[in-house]
Formats: structure tokens, C-alpha cells, sequence
């Protein structure tokens, strides 16, 4: 079966404050790392109170320090926020207190508003720079050459496993050209998905870093004990994508009973094409979708993410999702044998 991985948001819900979203987010990865998860990802936003994973690498730090084995990364850091040097020496840090355990994925888009973009100083240029960074920050991993003038201490010669994240055909194209694993924001911005797969494993280039394509998709999952469970607890996340639309992005809400007395027919067509793929329900809704996803898009690994607001109703909706991995990996073994 392929992996699955977990991508958090450090939420802060309401009635609660970053320091509880913090140890919600070790409690969790703790349980991924017991559960068989291949990866934990932190994403990088800014001025959003819902969500308190800003200082992405000083939370991944946090995270890979009070676990063992899984993998901790960026998913991601914004490159247009960061001068590629310091991101260099960032997780060359991480990579040197935790050998073999981190990612660095690397977004274009400032995870933020304009005015908060310009508060961070540093540019936005779209596409222009950003090829040249991601080349510039690949450098700093090299191993220093004699003379070198800039380098990255710690960093140079230091394995990290760098990714390209996107939502759009650029970040495709840009993986593939240089030969560098690529993570879908399928879970937010569907519409490009399949478009860019196919062009990412047709243009893919092998390089030192990678051989083969490899696709990760994000995938919404929201496991509980029945569906009607299950669908309130995603109206959380329902309602945290219409607040952001409205320009109202504040913390995470508790769920509703009737989601359809909160949003406009607009916004519900809206939320319902941002979120597509979800997966939501009862462990055999959850089996049967996320087998029907697999199927479909075949990727390599999948990147889980649940925005529930009771942290003890998360933790049980990825336990669900981690017992629906085991029985898909039964049923495949079982299938390869009887082949």
C-alpha cells in the first residue's frame, strides 16, 4: 500500500490559544508516529489566527524532538518569504539534530495577504524568481567547494529531502524539469490535479536527488462514527474557507448542525469545488473513497489532513484513516499473491 502522511495546520480552535495548538500538534504526531504514518508536514501562513504554524522550521523542531522515526518537514515553507540562504541554514540545523528525518517542500505563494507579504520584506513576483531561488537554495546542499564564497554552515553536504509544492501546471513543470518529488495542494486547489500529474511523470528528468517521478496528493479526510458524524465535524473546515473568503479568516470554529443556514448558494459551490477531495465518514465511507481516489489518480503517497476541532475527535478520525491503510495494504498483498 502506498504511504500515508499527515500535513497540520497547528490549529488554534476557539476558546484555546497557540501554546495548546502546539501540544495538540506533538500529541498527533506522536500518534502518527505509533500508527504507521510515513511523514508529518507543518505548513507555512502568516497573519491567520487560526492556524500557528508561522515559524514553520522552529515548530518542525519542536515536533522531530519529541518523536523517533517519522518524518518531519515543511509543507510548505514560501520561498518568496525567505532568502534561500536562511532557509539553507534552517534545515540544514534540523537535518544535522535530526539525520535522515526532514523535508523541506517549497510553495511560490507568500501563504499570506499583500500587506503582510510586504510586513515579511521580501518580494512576490509569481513565477519569475522563484526557479532561480529553488536552484539557489538546491546549491546551498551541495557539498562547499574550495573557495566557495557563500555557504550554508550548517547545510552544505547535509541530506535534506527537498519537494516542490503546487496547485497549477508551474510547479509541475519546475519538478520534473529538475528531477525533484512533487506534493499537489489537491486538498484546497483541485482543479489542475490530473492535468498536472500527467505532466509531471511525462516531462519527470532524473536527477542525483531522484530517479523516478514521485506524486504525493493531498487529500481531506474526516473519519468518524457514522457519516452524519463525520460531515458535521468537516463543517469546521466548511466554515473556515467561506471565513477566509469573506475576508474574515479568524480561529477555528466548532462545528454546525446545518451547515446550509451559514453559507450562500455562491459559497457553497465555492467550498464544495476547493474541498472536492474529501473523503468524509464512517471507517467503510472512508475505505471505499480513499480506495476509489488511489485507483484514479494513482499516487505515490497520499497527505492527509483533518481540520477538526475537537483534538480528540481528530486524533480518532486519523486512527480510522490508519486502520482503513492497514486493511487496503491486506487486500492488496492478499491480491498480489492470488496473481
Amino acid at each position: 500500500m502506498i504511504p500515508f502522511s499527515i500535513l497540520d495546520l497547528a490549529p488554534v480552535t476557539e476558546g484555546s490559544d497557540a501554546g495548546q495548538a502546539f501540544r495538540n500538534t506533538l500529541d498527533l504526531a506522536r500518534l502518527a508516529e505509533r500508527l504507521g504514518y510515513h511523514r508529518y508536514w507543518l505548513a507555512e501562513h502568516h497573519n491567520m489566527p487560526g492556524i500557528a504554524s508561522a515559524a514553520t522550521a522552529v515548530l518542525i523542531g519542536h515536533v522531530a524532538g519529541g518523536t523517533s522515526t517519522i518524518r518531519v518537514g515543511a509543507g510548505g515553507i514560501m520561498l518568496p518569504n525567505h532568502a534561500p540562504l536562511q532557509v539553507a541554514e534552517a534545515f540544514g540545523t534540523l537535518a544535522s539534530l535530526y539525520p535522515g528525518r526532514i523535508d523541506l517542500g517549497l510553495g511560490r505563494a507568500p501563504g499570506t495577504d499583500q500587506p503582510t507579504a510586504r510586513a515579511l520584506r521580501r518580494y512576490f513576483d509569481s513565477a519569475e524568481a522563484f526557479p532561480q531561488d529553488v536552484l539557489e537554495l538546491l546549491g546551498y546542499f551541495e557539498p562547499a567547494t574550495p573557495g566557495q564564497p557563500v555557504r550554508a554552515v550548517p547545510g552544505a553536504g547535509v541530506e535534506v529531502s527537498v519537494w516542490l509544492l503546487g496547485s497549477s501546471l508551474f510547479g509541475a513543470q519546475l519538478a520534473a524539469r529538475l528531477g525533484l518529488p512533487y506534493a499537489f495542494a489537491s486538498h484546497f486547489a483541485p482543479d489542475a490535479m490530473d492535468e498536472a500529474l500527467a505532466l509531471y511523470r511525462r516531462d519527470f528528468r532524473p536527477s542525483a536527488r531522484l530517479q523516478r517521478p514521485y506524486a504525493m496528493l493531498g487529500l481531506n479526510v474526516v473519519a468518524a462514527g457514522s457519516d452524519a458524524e463525520a460531515r458535521r465535524l468537516f463543517t469546521t473546515q466548511q466554515q473556515s474557507f467561506i471565513n477566509l473568503r469573506r475576508g474574515k479568516p479568524g480561529l477555528i470554529p466548532p462545528p454546525l448542525e446545518d451547515i446550509e443556514s451559514y453559507w450562500t448558494p455562491p459559497e457553497k459551490l465555492m467550498v464544495e469545488r476547493a474541498l472536492a477531495c474529501a473523503v468524509i465518514g464512517d471507517a467503510g465511507t472512508v475505505e471505499a473513497g480513499i480506495e476509489a481516489f488511489i485507483a484514479r489518480h494513482r499516487p505515490d503517497e497520499l497527505l492527509l489532513t483533518a481540520n477538526v476541532f475537537d483534538h480528540a475527535a481528530r486524533r480518532h478520525s486519523f486512527e480510522i484513516a490508519a486502520a482503513v491503510r492497514e486493511r487496503l495494504d491486506v487486500r492488496r498483498a492478499a491480491a498480489v499473491d492470488q496473481g
